[in-house]
């Protein structure tokens, strides 16, 4: 049974209330992707136009006129996008689908991952931690490499963990879970699901452990926690399949799996759905 089908029969729920992919032409703007907080939207216009996003430009088109923008979980029921091009510009209007998110309970935690540590050694820790990975997702690679669609980062997986569930940790509520967590034994192989730049590659964080994050252009970064062993280093350039690390259980985890994240700037995104575009 392959990836893509384990998925649909374990997971997914989430995939497919998440409808089909969406597009909507007209002129010199055609939006498509999912249209559904947790989604993305991937649009074509002049190449390196502005694009604006409910009036702040936040991104610019590609050399091919590609860009990608983000709905994070508390998207808005609609969004206008606008791109200009000197005297040129164009604008379109869309809906935004609420998303479906469970609620996820896990228990025998070390204390330490959950609660505020006390400690100041690890606090520090903590903090330069949290200072190299805000510098990772800062990132910004002039690309587009998120036009083709992406593919699962591993094989044979379940999904233990839907995206955006909120999550109760040793009893206590805590913010809501922005990956997804993909089951499978420990060493397994983990791959690029589409070409990007690493962009950090650290073996041993405190929640996370063993860390990698890729940029695949316009801001848009993907992220593999709990990693055993990395297999990559920062600066590396990715083509899609080729070898990130390999599945553990180190940082925050109870069992080895991937938890797989994505991120467009400062908003969290379902990297499934991008799957499935």
């Amino acid at each position: 049974m392959t990836a893509d089908r384990r998925a649909v029969l374990l997971g997914a729920g989430a995939l497919l209330a998440a409808g089909p992919v969406l597009a909507q032409s007209e002129g010199d703007l055609d939006l498509s992707g999912r249209f559904v907080q947790g989604g993305h939207i991937i649009g074509r216009t002049w190449p390196r136009a502005l694009v604006f996003v409910d009036g702040e430009s936040l991104t610019t088109a590609s050399a091919a006129g590609l860009f990608m923008v983000g709905l994070d979980r508390e998207a808005a029921g609609s969004i206008e996008i606008r791109v200009q091009d000197g005297r040129r510009s164009a604008r379109r209007t869309l809906e935004i689908s609420p998303g479906t998110f469970p609620t996820s309970r896990i228990n025998g935690l070390p204390p330490a991952t959950v609660e505020v540590p006390a400690d100041p050694v690890l606090l520090a820790r903590i903090q330069r931690e949290v200072a190299l990975k805000t510098e990772g997702f800062a990132s910004r690679i002039d690309a587009d490499h998120f036009r083709d669609g992406f593919v699962w980062p591993v094989e044979g997986f379940r999904i233990s963990s839907r995206w955006g569930a909120q999550r109760i940790l040793n009893g206590t509520p805590a913010r809501p879970h922005y990956g997804v967590d993909l089951a499978v034994p420990a060493g397994m192989p983990i791959r690029a699901p589409a070409a990007g730049r690493v962009v950090l590659a650290q073996p041993d964080l405190h929640f996370e452990g063993g860390l990698v994050l890729v940029d695949h252009g316009q801001g848009l970064i993907t992220a593999y926690l709990h990693q055993s062993r990395l297999e990559v280093r920062e600066g590396q350039d990715l083509m899609r399949g080729d070898l990130i690390g390999r599945v553990g259980m180190t940082g925050r985890a109870t069992g080895p799996h991937l938890c797989w994240r994505m991120k467009w700037r400062d908003r969290n995104l379902d990297p499934t759905l991008l799957v499935r575009t």
